[in-house]
């Protein structure tokens, strides 16, 4: 389904959201995406996204809260082809990935503040499934979330 955010927002300004004061940058395949809100907490460490990712996604967006760190990326090439194999319509993380031109070539949403060559460590931390908050904007669970070139909306309700 086609969308553009600038339309959501016309058309429900008082049920949307928008994460404002960030750079994002699309690296995926798919320059607009939507879905029902995954989340995940952590920073530097990107365990939970590997496990979340490598569960059935349809109709979901993971939306990570990475502290906004740009030393270590959340999501690369392996990951992104496990997130495509389950299904899930984009990734959207507070942070950074790596992998670019890989991931480009995936049916897949993945927008982020930047990327960076270096993985990230593997410890088993970080949280499921919590209201998280960046951009001005706090994401529950269950959320629907839209994205594309013009930015980042974010409603309780289903809008499309």
């Amino acid at each position: 389904m086609s969308f553009v955010t600038c339309d959501i927002c016309d058309a429900n300004e008082d049920k949307v959201r928008v994460l404002s004061g960030l750079q994002w940058h699309s690296y995926g395949g798919r320059n607009a995406f939507h879905g029902e809100a995954v989340t995940v907490k952590c920073f530097e460490d990107n365990s939970r996204v590997k496990e979340t990712l490598a569960t059935d996604g349809q109709g979901k967006v993971l939306v990570v809260d990475g502290g906004g760190s740009l030393r270590m990326a959340l999501i690369g090439d392996m990951i992104g082809e496990s997130a495509v194999k389950n299904g899930w319509s984009g990734v959207l993380i507070y942070g950074a990935c790596r992998d670019v031109d890989e991931l480009r070539k995936l049916d897949l949403g993945v927008v982020t503040l930047g990327c960076v060559p270096l993985k990230s460590v593997r410890r088993g931390e970080g949280q499921l499934n919590i209201d998280i908050t960046f951009g001005g904007v706090t994401i529950q669970p269950g959320d629907h979330v839209y994205v594309d070139n013009n930015g980042v909306v974010v409603s309780s309700e289903k809008l499309l």
